[in-house]
């Protein structure tokens, strides 16, 4: 029993060391945004209860599922890593149908569901993250996709939130399940025209390049709080809407032994609130 172990303890540590030094590394998102039903009112800044509700006064920003794979080699210049085009990449719920992503070119891979109906986000899952180049597979996976978290604050009787331009932004998330780790939490801010087209972000946290990646691997704390704080440059226009998206997310890594062991993939689903600075 003893040497059982000891082998298995050995194999581990053989895993984890080939992990440790390999060369190529994946780091990625599968993020969901449910629909959201933004009022009139929200849009123009006026008392909502100057509208009827029959629904006629509602824009429907549709549901989205997407995701955004970095596949690259470690040895790149100034241990920045380098880029691998022309591999495939697809993203799969364990048991559950592949969806391709399109190479974007220096290593970047994408896909929304915009285009690709069957393309949706499914809490509870293990998603498996895979890449195959010059006929070898990389694996990398997150296990438990979470659920969508509730923010009672992003929500008010009025149906959206009135703050001050160029003010910060704080709300509480609930308390984690017993015996559980809160999910990690990221906010991305989106202003909105007056027909609710959605232009770039003002704020966002989630990492976006390979090195904060790597980054967040080392340091998820700051991403568990209880408390999240947007900043006031999250909201720099007076009379404007905006979208606030909370992503609760489960981070995964490196699952085969070929993928460097600080690959670290994020799947989540968002809650999303209105916001509309006076």
């Amino acid at each position: 029993m003893s040497a059982a172990f000891a082998a298995s303890s050995l194999a581990l540590l053989a895993c984890d060391l080939d992990q440790l030094t390999a060369d190529h590394l994946m780091v990625g998102t599968l993020l969901s945004t449910p629909e959201v039903e933004v009022s009139a009112a929200a849009l123009a800044g006026v008392d909502a209860g100057t509208y009827a509700p029959d629904g006629g006064d509602v824009l429907a920003l549709p549901a989205q599922t997407a995701a955004v794979v970095f596949f690259g080699s470690r040895t790149g210049e100034n241990s920045q890593p380098s880029g691998l085009a022309g591999a495939t990449v697809s993203v799969q719920p364990v048991g559950g149908e592949a969806t391709a992503l399109s190479d974007e070119g220096s290593g970047n891979y994408r896909r929304s569901s915009v285009g690709a109906s069957n393309f949706e986000y499914q809490s509870g899952a293990t998603y498996q993250f895979i890449a195959t180049r010059g006929g070898t597979r990389y694996v990398g996976q997150v296990d438990n996709a979470p659920m969508k978290e509730t923010i009672e604050a992003l929500h008010p009787p009025e149906g959206f939130l009135r703050v001050d331009a160029n003010t910060p932004l704080s709300f509480d998330r609930p308390a984690p399940p017993a015996n559980t780790d809160r999910t990690l939490g990221f906010v991305t801010v989106v202003p909105l025209s007056a027909e609710g087209a959605q232009g770039e972000p003002t704020y966002t946290n989630l990492p976006s390049s390979p090195v904060q990646f790597l980054q967040l691997v080392g340091l998820p704390g700051p991403y568990r709080e209880a408390r999240v704080t947007i900043p006031a440059t999250a909201f720099p226009q007076r009379e404007q809407t905006y979208l606030v998206i909370f992503h609760a997310v489960r981070m995964g890594g490196a699952e085969s032994g070929n993928l460097f062991l600080g690959s670290a993939l994020l799947a989540g689903t968002a809650e999303v609130g209105v916001v509309r600075t006076r």
